[in-house]
C-alpha cells in the first residue's frame, strides 16, 4: 500500500478513536452506542467498522491508550539523569493528570476510570490491566531503589513497599480529582512525609 494510503488510514483510525474518547468521557462505555460514535466521527458506519469491528474493540483501544500514556511517563522518568526525586515524580504525576483533563473534547483520566470498572466485567481486559500495573509497580520499585541509593529514602527502605504505596495512590489521585477536587503535589509530598515520620 502506498505510504500516503497508510498515513490516511492511520489518521482516520485515530479520528474514530478520538471520537470514541469524546463519547466515553461524556457518557461512559455502556451508555455509549456505536451509533453515537459514528455520529461523533462524522464518518459512515461502514468506514468506522473498517477500523473497529465492535464497541468492545473501541473500548479496548481506549483503555490501552490511557495506559500507554502512563507507561510512557514512567519510562521518561527512568531515562532521565539524574533520576527525578520523589517530590519531582509526584509533581509529574499531578501534571500528567492535569494534561489529561485539559482537553476540552475528551478526558482520558475518565476513560481510565471506566476501564477499571470494565476490567471487573471482562477477564481479558482485567488480565491486560493487571500486567500493565504490575509493570508500573516494577518501574516504581526501580525508582525507589535509585532514591535509596541517592539518600532520599532511609537505607532500610523496601523499594517494593514504596512502589506499593505509590501504585495504590495513583488511582486515588484520579478519583479524588473527579469526585472531591484538586490535590497538589505539595500536599502529597507533605502528607507522605508526615505519615513517614509518624511511623
Amino acid at each position: 500500500m502506498p505510504r500516503l494510503g497508510v498515513e490516511l488510514r492511520t489518521q482516520r483510525r485515530q479520528h474514530v478513536l478520538t471520537s470514541a474518547w469524546r463519547c466515553f468521557s461524556r457518557d461512559g462505555f455502556h451508555a455509549t452506542s456505536m451509533d453515537d460514535i459514528i455520529e461523533a466521527s462524522g464518518m459512515s458506519s461502514s468506514a468506522v467498522y473498517r477500523y473497529f469491528r465492535s464497541k468492545d474493540e473501541l473500548i479496548d483501544a481506549a483503555a490501552e491508550e490511557s495506559l500507554v500514556l502512563l507507561r510512557d511517563f514512567f519510562a521518561r522518568l527512568l531515562a532521565t539523569e539524574p533520576t527525578p526525586t520523589l517530590a519531582e515524580t509526584l509533581t509529574g504525576l499531578v501534571d500528567e493528570l492535569s494534561d489529561r483533563t485539559a482537553n476540552v473534547d475528551y478526558d482520558l483520566s475518565k476513560v481510565a476510570m471506566h476501564a477499571w470498572a470494565e476490567s471487573l466485567r471482562r477477564a481479558e481486559l482485567e488480565a491486560r490491566s493487571r500486567a500493565f500495573y504490575l509493570d508500573v509497580r516494577g518501574h516504581l520499585a526501580e525508582l525507589a531503589r535509585r532514591w535509596r541509593r541517592a539518600g532520599q529514602l532511609p537505607p532500610d527502605a523496601n523499594p517494593d513497599d514504596v512502589a506499593a504505596v505509590l501504585l495504590t495512590m495513583m488511582p486515588g489521585l484520579i478519583v479524588t480529582h473527579h469526585l472531591v477536587g484538586e490535590v497538589s503535589a505539595r500536599a502529597l509530598v507533605a502528607g507522605l512525609a508526615a505519615i513517614g515520620s509518624a511511623s
